[in-house]
């Protein structure tokens, strides 16, 4: 579904991506993992087509992200930060981007009911909590059925409760190709299906979690993550 083919991008002087190559499928749930700084964000701010990298590409199906701008609209991003109008109001918040896609398709409104987003959609965004904030987020990423995902710190600002309904929502995407980087490397467990660990702009490794766990011997992703960044400390 998604083909990174020797991805480089320098921010100035600083070399954030280094020759990134990457295959990645539908029905796969890939955890990017590594410290801050290491270009996880950056990545995938590439395969949404909001970074353009010095060299390489990304294939969405074959088809260059750079130059065929109609593939973004197949993926769902919720950011870390979000950045919302601030004088509009949550309502019409969604109304304009139903507007703005020209979506025809069923909307997803599972997340927008669960998160009760009705009760505060009169408000502007301006005034709504971080929390309040990153539900609006996480219903917004689903809203067009997306075949593609990228949820970057998804559960950052969520009560225990909302991070279980998004990690529940989540897991009911399968067929889809999902995205999720944190660092609580806990909510990973029984999530991820396979782990990509960056450091310094490279990929370490990308591997099926089913593998992680034999190869180190461990029960749980966070485990074998942990096992494995001792390994390479």
């Amino acid at each position: 579904m998604i083909e990174i083919n020797h991805i480089n991008k320098y921010f100035a002087h600083q070399h954030v991506l280094k020759d990134i190559n990457l295959k990645l499928d539908q029905g796969q749930c890939v955890a990017f993992v590594g410290p801050n700084g290491c270009g996880k964000t950056t990545l995938m701010k590439t395969i949404l087509g909001l970074v353009t990298p010095q060299s390489g590409a990304v294939l969405v199906d074959g088809k260059n992200v750079a130059t065929n701008p109609e593939s973004r609209k197949r993926i769902g991003f919720m950011q870390q930060n979000s950045n919302f109008p601030e004088n509009m109001s949550v309502r019409d918040v969604f109304k304009t981007l139903v507007s703005v896609r020209g979506y025809q398709g069923e909307l997803d409104m599972e997340l927008y009911e669960a998160y009760g987003i009705g009760q505060f959609a009169g408000k502007r965004t301006g005034a709504l909590s971080g929390g309040m904030r990153q539900k609006v987020n996480a219903a917004l990423a689903f809203l067009f059925n997306p075949d593609i995902l990228i949820l970057d710190e998804p559960t950052a600002s969520l009560d225990p409760l909302s991070a279980n309904i998004l990690k529940e929502k989540i897991k009911k995407e399968k067929g889809k190709l999902v995205f999720v980087t944190s660092h609580i490397l806990s909510e990973l467990n029984g999530l991820a299906t396979h782990i990509i660990f960056m450091e310094e702009g490279r990929i370490m490794f990308y591997k099926p979690v089913n593998e992680l766990l034999k190869e180190t011997g461990t029960q749980t992703t966070n485990d074998a993550v942990i096992d494995l960044l001792k390994q390479n400390s």
